[in-house]
């Protein structure tokens, strides 16, 4: 698919009240909340290749959780996993991708993925949110906190992992009592959990940068959420942050537009591609394990963990306004993270244009809706969403 059909269904997008710049949009939110869809009956006894494949009008989705022989489905991916994972809080980890910093090690355990640009468009950051992590017994290398990404971070009631900060963007959020975090002892950070932090020997010994042979121990990390005696289950408040199909469904949109590799930046290089032209990132659909895999720098990316590609099962394009804080100096970047704006959400070899709506609520998770202002409906699995400048929405393309 051409960036000029992009852009079209991007317009016709905006042409039913839909901008990329609005934030205030109280007045429309109410109009755009969709009839819930009712939940059919679970069967966690149902593979893949045995599900129903129908239209997202047809498919049922999660609205309950039961426990079945100790296992409950997961907020983050619907899966069934097992009940104390899914019920505790996950952590979201601040995680480099600049190819000096690769491999990273345990990022393949994430659920959910929030990827977005930094400093003058340079590079993008990767921050994974974990719920299942007892395998590991570190997350590496960890980098540091830019605020866009903690409001992610809170849509998802997640405890917030960094080793430093923008001091004057990120501090007023990680020193407040908005946010629960484990930070390193660094400047500007008031109260900091270096028990959870150590230095990565072997790679400080294969000559890596400082900066990237930071990590957060598993270990540490308990010990810090602990000590500062966070909560450690969701909240009473908590709302689902997907509408996952149910097991037996498979949502196919088979009237929306084939996608089976897509780029956030394109797949040329054009200058910074918003952030995304560091690492040229794209992903590659394949049909026969309905999971998208992330290419950079010209190959899938990998987990030293386990040496796998790293895959998911639904991809967002999550559009936004933006802006540099410092005009002359084009460096520190903020977005709009609240408000109403255009996205593309892919799942099963599927663009589905839409966009996303979150009011400004630290808790309210971000919502996506079709064109007929109809909730998008996941498949089961990861999620990996791409933040993007809406300066540079045209770079978007799929094939």
């Amino acid at each position: 698919m051409r960036k000029q059909i992009i852009a079209a269904v991007l317009v016709l997008i905006a042409s039913i009240g839909l901008t990329a710049c609005t934030k205030d949009t109280g007045d429309l939110l109410p109009e755009l909340t969709p009839t819930p869809i009712e939940s059919g009956n679970s069967n966690s006894n149902i593979a893949v290749e045995d599900q129903i494949e129908v239209g997202a009008a047809d498919a049922a989705i999660i609205t309950e959780r039961p426990v079945v022989d100790g296992k409950k489905q997961s907020y983050l991916t619907g899966e069934w996993k097992d009940e104390a994972i899914v019920n505790r809080r996950p952590m979201a980890v601040m995680i480099p991708d600049n190819k000096p910093a690769l491999p990273q090690y345990g990022i393949s355990k994430a659920s959910v993925y929030f990827e977005a640009p930094m400093e003058s468009l340079g590079c993008s950051r990767i921050m994974g949110v974990f719920e299942d992590y007892d395998e590991l017994d570190h997350i590496g290398p960890i980098r540091s906190a830019r605020h866009y990404f903690i409001y992610e971070a809170m849509a998802l009631d997640a405890i917030y992992c960094n080793w430093g900060l923008a001091i004057p963007y990120a501090g007023p959020f990680l020193n407040s009592d908005r946010v629960d975090n484990i930070s390193a002892a660094v400047m500007g950070i008031d109260d900091p959990s270096d028990e959870a932090f150590a230095r990565d020997e072997e790679r400080k010994a294969a000559g890596y940068a400082t900066e990237f042979t930071g990590i957060m121990t598993i270990s540490g990390y308990e010990a810090a959420v602990a000590r500062h005696n966070y909560r450690t289950e969701y909240s009473d408040t908590h709302q689902d942050p997907f509408p996952f199909a149910q097991d037996g469904y498979t949502v196919t949109y088979e009237d929306c537009a084939d996608a089976v590799k897509l780029a956030p930046g394109g797949f040329t290089q054009n200058g910074a591609n918003g952030g995304y032209g560091h690492a040229m990132a794209y992903f590659i659909y394949d049909a026969a394990t309905h999971l998208y895999t992330r290419y950079q720098f010209g190959e899938p990316q990998i987990d030293e963990y386990n040496n796998e590609a790293l895959t998911c099962r639904n991809v967002v394009f999550m559009i936004t306004n933006g802006r540099f804080y410092d005009e002359n100096k084009k460096d520190y970047l903020d977005f709009g993270m609240n408000g109403l704006n255009p996205a593309w959400v892919f799942t099963e070899g599927k663009a589905i244009p839409g966009y996303w709506t979150r009011n400004d609520v630290d808790s309210e998770p971000f919502k996506y809706y079709d064109a007929n202002q109809e909730p998008i409906i996941f498949n089961q699995g990861k999620t990996w969403i791409c933040l993007i400048w809406d300066q540079y929405q045209d770079l978007i393309e799929f094939e």
